[in-house]
């Protein structure tokens, strides 16, 4: 695969800790496009070493508008299916930057590790130091480490040390999209996450044409209705959640997108710092970074204020616990204080709120955002399922996808073949999105 892509697969042993090489060929990515339908094809080829697999879209890294996403995919040790969730950020970007465009981890380890993942290198190496260790102190010694604080990191906490149901594989010391356990499945495997940075390129076969048309489509979707909307309130408030944003407001210092989406899907909240402060602050700690919905909900659900529901975010994320399904079962156990709920978080067990089929994270609402789509009226699973399945093969942010009815498919489709100079149309898209549910 010469374009838009690094032409490599990895794939990590963790039994034998060997790590070897193999090519991502056209055929492949003409038969099953990209992301999460490739990350699915390679999972059933090492299926009997219950493989943890992380692949990048086609478009992952590009110029086209939302192509920040690259995918996570492994068999859930909560609901026991083979479930797909999205790395955002500035992650996905990174991954596809560092030399790979899929990694194949199958096996477990006998003592704690990471894999190393560097400028087309893979090194597994000791976690022994870092075993134990929070997310952001994890993050924190695997940069010092490595001299460099642009790495970007997929990490898990204590709770999936613990095997807990509740964890969560977090992106560098924040919340991801994992909500099927994922991090339960990496403490397994004595895995204490992944660690990225490269400086790598991606060859366009068409560059000149592939940049005119990504702002051209870019062009289209700021005629769109989310202009003028910013944060996780806006977002709240067009899910009719109205009263979320009045209640988190006073604690709002900033808002932050992912990788080249046209949307700032996170919210960034001062809790020991005046939020009104705009000069860096010598806090090293002044607050977190809100990068998914439902935990804050379900928070605010149970009478918590807003300051104690985001402390207690940045509990969960700092143990590595998926924030939504701690407040789930929170709930069911009555617990509704900030205190009661941590002390009891080595208790819970059992899997979070969802909705779909369960193949794509419950981290993106389920309903369009701010605009209209036809299609949503007339079916709206069957709707969402669709526009998550295409922004999983294609590298599309998850929730930007239900935003922007200016995202059509054929210009992804356009926009892949101009890059790649591969024939895919959109019979073998209609393919590889019903291979995700076989």
């Amino acid at each position: 695969m010469e374009y838009l892509s690094a032409d490599k697969i990895l794939v990590v042993d963790l039994t034998t800790s060997e790590v070897t090489e193999d090519e991502l060929s056209d055929e492949l990515v003409e038969q099953k496009i990209g992301g999460a339908a490739i990350n699915k094809y390679l999972y059933e080829q090492y299926e009997a070493d219950n493989p943890v697999v992380v692949g990048t879209g086609l478009l992952t890294g590009t110029l086209f508008p939302a192509s920040g996403a690259a995918v996570m995919t492994a068999k859930s040790p909560v609901t026991g299916n083979l479930c797909h969730c999205p790395i955002t950020l500035k992650v996905g970007l990174e991954i596809q930057f560092a030399g790979f465009d899929y990694i194949v981890i199958k096996g477990a380890s006998d003592n704690p590790v990471f894999l190393w993942v560097h400028d087309g290198i893979a090194d597994i190496t000791d976690a022994l130091d870092v075993w134990g260790k929070n997310t952001w102190e994890t993050t924190d010694t695997w940069r010092k480490a490595m001299g460099d604080d642009l790495i970007q990191t997929m990490v898990i906490g204590k709770a999936g040390e613990a095997g807990s149901d509740l964890a969560q594989v977090c992106l560098n010391y924040w919340a991801s999209g994992d909500r099927f356990g994922f991090g339960k499945l990496f403490g397994e495997k004595k895995l204490k996450g992944l660690a990225f940075r490269g400086m790598g390129l991606l060859e366009i076969a068409d560059a000149e044409e592939f940049v005119d048309q990504a702002l051209e489509i870019l062009d289209d979707i700021r005629e769109g209705d989310f202009i003028g909307k910013k944060g996780i309130g806006d977002i709240y408030a067009a899910m009719g959640q109205s009263g979320v944003n009045a209640w988190l407001e006073p604690l709002v210092h900033r808002h932050s997108a992912c990788y080249n989406t046209p949307y700032a899907t996170n919210t960034f909240v001062y809790l020991d710092e005046d939020p009104a402060t705009l000069k860096e602050t010598a806090n090293e700690e002044p607050g977190f970074l809100i990068t998914e919905l439902y935990g804050l909900l379900g928070f605010k659900a149970l009478g918590l204020s807003a300051d104690d529901a985001c402390r207690m975010l940045k509990i969960c994320a700092k143990g590595g616990y998926d924030a939504a399904a701690v407040a789930h079962q929170a709930k069911a156990a009555g617990k509704t204080s900030m205190g009661d709920i941590e002390s009891a978080l080595a208790d819970f067990s059992g899997a979070g709120p969802m909705h779909g089929k369960g193949v794509f994270s419950p981290w993106c609402p389920n309903q369009p955002l701010f605009s209209f789509f036809e299609e949503a009226e007339e079916d709206p699973g069957g709707w969402w399922e669709r526009r998550q399945a295409v922004a999983y093969i294609f590298g599309i942010h998850p929730i930007f996808a239900v935003m922007s009815p200016e995202l059509v498919e054929d210009d992804m489709l356009e926009m892949a073949g101009v890059g790649t100079e591969l024939s895919i149309e959109p019979e073998k898209l209609n393919a590889a999105v019903a291979y995700l549910y076989k």
